[in-house]
C-alpha cells in the first residue's frame, strides 16, 4: 500500500491515490491540477522521510471545485462596560482528488 503525508495549508493530510481531500483554497494550474509537497512517503515496508529523497517524489491532485466552509460566529463581551462585538467567518476551501503519487 502506497500513501503519503502531504503539507497543505498549514496542516498535514494522509493521502492515497483516489482520496478526496478538502484543503484551504489553492489556485489550480491551467490544466486543473496541483502538486502537493510530501513530508513522508510509505511504500509497503519502505518509509521515506529525508528531504533529498522526497524532492524527487510528486503528489499530483486534480481540483474538483471550490467551496466555503461552515460559518463560525465570533462573539466578544465585557461585563459592565457595554462592550459587545459579533463577527462571522467562512473559510475558503478547495476539494481535490489525488491522482498520482510517485
Amino acid at each position: 500500500m502506497v500513501y503519503a503525508i502531504v503539507r497543505a495549508g498549514g496542516r498535514q493530510e494522509k493521502v492515497e491515490v483516489g482520496t478526496v481531500v478538502t484543503l484551504d483554497r489553492i489556485a489550480a494550474g491551467e490544466d486543473g491540477t496541483i502538486r502537493l509537497a510530501p513530508v513522508l512517503l510509505v511504500d509497503g515496508d519502505t518509509v521515506t522521510h529525508e528531504a533529498a529523497k522526497l524532492a524527487d517524489v510528486t503528489v499530483t491532485a486534480e481540483v474538483l471545485g471550490d467551496l466555503r466552509g461552515k460559518k463560525i460566529v465570533i462573539q466578544k463581551f465585557k461585563n459592565k462596560t457595554g462592550y459587545k462585538k459579533r463577527q462571522g467567518h467562512r473559510q475558503e476551501l478547495t476539494r481535490v482528488r489525488v491522482t498520482a503519487i510517485g
